[in-house]
């Protein structure tokens, strides 16, 4: 009989596990720290279970824990991790540091089915879903590999769209912000979608976790290129579910727009995205293009980006440049697992 990951289980999940066991219900609070503070390897490590509890656990569950396949530093900072699942699959996480914060990039899928043109991932498809266990073993692995620092702030704008996995990454979040767990603010938790209405809504009834659109044109039919999502669900009807997200007092929504050359980087779209988004609590990440030799798109020019900026910001738009971070080694989504794991 092949084990469950205990780390798959929900905190109602945990919960409802120790009550059919007759474990008191204490036990649920030892068993997070356990295993997201003291990030133990085995039920052995969990000392204050007795020995009659611990072979309990182990009888019916086992704990994963990624391999590392590759790991590339760049000359800015960041590190990217290639981890290898327990089947085999691969996916990427990345430490992006910055004036004393450390953000952790995470995927959530093995690949994606989304297939924007910009992103490398979608170009290897799409295999599965992560687990919950799948999800928080990268805060793990990562954490560890940190020491003596910490992880400030994660985002979900890894490998996959987040939104397609929503029931996992619901219960990810959950533990995540648990006291008992990582006890991190869903305030530095972000979740970044290219544009899942209906599950966009739903996230942001059951999380307050930052959103982060991918919006990257501001006209179905630029879009449309680029994104094949907004087949379903266009502009229109993204924003129109933007504008009625249960947004917390202050909250922003994120439109990250990727910039690419002759295609989204014009004066007249930098005009079409202001009107698009006026009135809207939101701020703007302009992100160049990182380009890849597969994907057939180019950067704009500094000059072309510094003018877009200017305009957005001209009309009272808060637009931030977001710098390309690990351009020496294998950062973008998709890079490392693409030279490393061959099909």
């Amino acid at each position: 009989m092949t084990k469950k990951n205990i780390k798959d289980l929900s905190i109602s999940e945990l919960e409802s596990l120790m009550s059919e066991l007759g474990i008191p219900s204490y036990r649920v609070a030892q068993m997070l720290k356990w295993l997201y503070q003291g990030c133990v390897r085995s039920f052995d490590e969990m000392t204050n279970f007795k020995k009659e509890l611990r072979d309990t656990f182990r009888a019916g569950y086992c704990l994963s824990a990624p391999v590392l396949v590759a790991k590339e530093t760049s000359e800015d900072g960041c590190v990217k991790y290639l981890l290898k699942l327990s089947d085999g699959n691969c996916i990427e996480s990345v430490i992006i540091p910055d004036k004393g914060r450390n953000t952790l990039c995470v995927s959530s899928q093995v690949g994606c089915t989304m297939a924007c043109r910009f992103c490398l991932t979608a170009k290897q498809g799409f295999v599965r879903n992560l687990t919950v266990g799948e999800i928080l073993d990268q805060v793990i692995y990562t954490k560890e590999q940190l020491a003596p620092g910490r992880i400030t702030n994660i985002v979900f704008m890894g490998m996959g769209e987040p939104l397609l996995n929503l029931d996992n990454l619901l219960s990810a979040i959950k533990i995540l912000s648990a006291d008992d767990a990582f006890g991190f603010s869903v305030r530095r938790i972000t979740v970044s979608t290219c544009g899942i209405v209906p599950k966009l809504i739903e996230l942001c009834e059951k999380t307050d976790v930052a959103v982060a659109v991918s919006l990257n044109a501001a006209d179905d039919d630029t879009r449309r290129k680029i994104m094949p999502v907004n087949n379903k669900y266009p502009v229109a009807k993204l924003i129109e579910a933007c504008k009625r997200l249960p947004l917390k007092k202050r909250a922003r929504v994120t439109f990250e727009y990727v910039m690419i050359a002759g295609l989204n980087d014009s004066i007249s779209d930098a005009k079409k995205l202001t009107k698009l988004l006026a009135g809207m609590r939101c701020k703007i990440n302009l992100i160049p293009f990182n380009e890849h030799p597969d994907l057939g798109l180019k950067t704009p020019s500094n000059k072309v980006i510094r003018e877009f900026q200017q305009y957005l910001v001209d009309k009272n738009y808060t637009a931030i440049l977001r710098s390309s971070r690990g351009v020496d080694i294998s950062a973008a989504c998709g890079q490392l697992k693409g030279r490393i794991v061959k099909p």
